[in-house]
């Protein structure tokens, strides 16, 4: 349902706490959330520092971000899934499917922006 109050300060400190509640619940009860965090904490640093310019930086920084996005809604699809259909269906467990399908591509996108912006560097 659409909100009709005004969006003020006020509104984006509320969305701002309602998205750290998001990520708190993600971390504790996602432990493929968490995995990917670890990895993001060491990624993201690494790729600002060996990034050859501003769009190397936001590429070999960015991709692990978005691989954390992608959980996070893939996620909340499971969740809304196992509330709706706690049984087994076959749509929800396509739905679910397709959830992990989008964070495995994320990854493999990851895996190549890193290979080919900084594996010519090593190899030279």
């Amino acid at each position: 349902m659409a909100s009709i109050e005004s969006r003020g300060p006020r509104q984006i400190w509320k969305a701002f706490q309602w998205s750290i509640k998001g990520l708190g619940a993600a971390y504790r009860h996602e432990a493929s959330f968490r995995l990917e965090l670890y990895l993001s904490v060491v990624l993201i640093p690494l790729g600002l520092w060996l990034g050859d310019g501003a769009v190397e930086k936001i590429l070999l920084a960015g991709t692990p971000l978005m691989v954390l996005s992608a959980e996070l809604l893939n996620s909340g699809i499971e969740a809304v899934v196992d509330k709706v259909s706690p049984e087994f269906h076959e749509l929800a467990g396509r739905a679910k499917d397709m959830g992990s399908a989008a964070v495995f591509l994320l990854m493999l996108l990851v895996t190549m922006t890193w290979g080919l912006l900084l594996g010519p560097r090593l190899w030279s």
